[in-house]
């Protein structure tokens, strides 16, 4: 992540999940991510695993140069690429598993913006998990585009943010995601560490039962 909001919003998702592989959707604060909520959104899934957006922050709608709740998610990617970008969102919430996404946006005089994505799962309740908790940031400020609205976007790279080791100093400016699973409140460090090292035997052992998790595209 380079982002600062991508961290930013990482960091509270991993917050308020706690222990659990993704936070319940009644937890999320809006409050808690105010200066953020303009380039945030909320996709949820649909019965042909077709996320779609329930919610689009008041910046990434500007960007679009349209609203765009209710849309699908692929309609803000180009057509012939339009497959990966729903197959990685659906795989998100399938495995439980988040996301990061660069992609460049496109004007149609040529323009073009670096953006960074993350995809957070999210559960609707304990054994649902059909919410995304997402943000679309540019590498620049929007004012570079002039007027122009975004085209479309086209997938540059994507990876999945699999367990990350325990943190115990502050992170850096822009930290990778493996440095961002923050000390709990109300713990001391010796609990704290064997609640940690349990944690990851437990991923080690799920891992050689589980392959599919390595597979986020799979519909199977």
């Amino acid at each position: 992540m380079r982002q600062k909001t991508s961290t930013e919003i990482f960091t509270y998702w991993e917050h308020i999940r706690g222990n659990a592989d993704a936070p319940l959707r009644n937890l999320i604060q809006p409050s808690a991510v105010s200066h953020i909520l303009p380039e945030l959104f909320i996709l949820e899934n649909t019965a042909d695993n077709n996320p779609r957006f329930r919610l689009a922050g008041t910046a990434i709608c500007n960007l679009m140069g349209r609203e765009i709740r209710g849309e699908n998610f692929a309609a803000l990617w180009a057509g012939s690429q339009q497959d990966d970008p729903v197959h990685i969102a659906a795989g998100v919430m399938k495995h439980v598993v988040p996301a990061s996404i660069n992609a460049t946006g496109y004007c149609i005089s040529g323009r073009s913006m670096a953006f960074e994505l993350m995809l957070l799962p999210v559960r609707t309740s304990s054994d649902t998990c059909d919410r995304l908790l997402g943000c679309l940031t540019p590498s620049a400020h929007p004012s570079s585009l002039g007027n122009e609205r975004l085209e479309f976007l086209a997938l540059d790279r994507s990876r999945l943010l699999y367990e990350r080791p325990a943190r115990l100093v502050d992170v850096p400016p822009h930290p990778d995601p493996i440095d961002l699973l923050p000390l709990r409140a109300g713990s001391n460090l010796g609990e704290w560490i064997r609640h940690k090292l349990i944690q990851a035997k437990n991923g080690r052992d799920r891992a050689g039962i589980d392959p599919a998790r390595d597979r986020i595209g799979d519909h199977s």
